[in-house]
């Protein structure tokens, strides 16, 4: 049975958040599963969002769960799940994304992984990239990947 969904999004993931919906209403909506949404940042992602939305990195208060919440990625997602009614939480990790996002799956003991990734050259078609790759091969569940729509060329 499918009880938990986690959506992992990134700072590369604003242009397919509606494709990364998609996903997840197709597997979690039949199911009534709830959509953890998670945003993980680097450290130096994190010291960048919190420098633009002017937050003081010495309150306690700032928690990475508090910061994802306000990242227009994850805003939209909120949106997308509010209009299907799908129960939903959030969740902000900094660290390696790959690590980051294989972590949240287990503490949050998720049936499915969502990610996303982009399309890639003929030479990088033989792998995924670090963070998919890594999150495909360890996750504690099933993987979706989602590839971006994007069909120009990539230097």
């Amino acid at each position: 049975m499918l009880d938990t969904v986690l959506l992992a999004v990134g700072p590369g993931d604003e242009d397919r958040s509606g494709q990364l919906a998609e996903t997840v209403l197709e597997v979690a909506k039949p199911a009534d599963a709830t959509v953890v949404l998670a945003h993980v940042f680097t450290s130096t992602e994190y010291d960048e969002v919190l420098e633009r939305l002017e937050l003081d990195r010495s309150l306690d208060e700032i928690e990475p769960d508090t910061v994802a919440t306000r990242h227009s990625t994850i805003q939209e997602l909120q949106a997308i799940f509010d209009d299907h009614g799908i129960d939903y939480e959030i969740r902000g990790a900094v660290g390696d994304h790959g690590q980051s996002i294989v972590d949240l799956a287990a503490s949050t003991d998720a049936d499915r992984v969502v990610v996303g990734g982009r399309r890639r050259s003929p030479t990088g078609k033989a792998v995924f990239g670090s963070t998919a790759q890594e999150v495909l091969l360890s996750a504690p569940c099933p993987v979706t990947f989602v590839r971006s729509d994007d069909t120009s060329p990539r230097q």
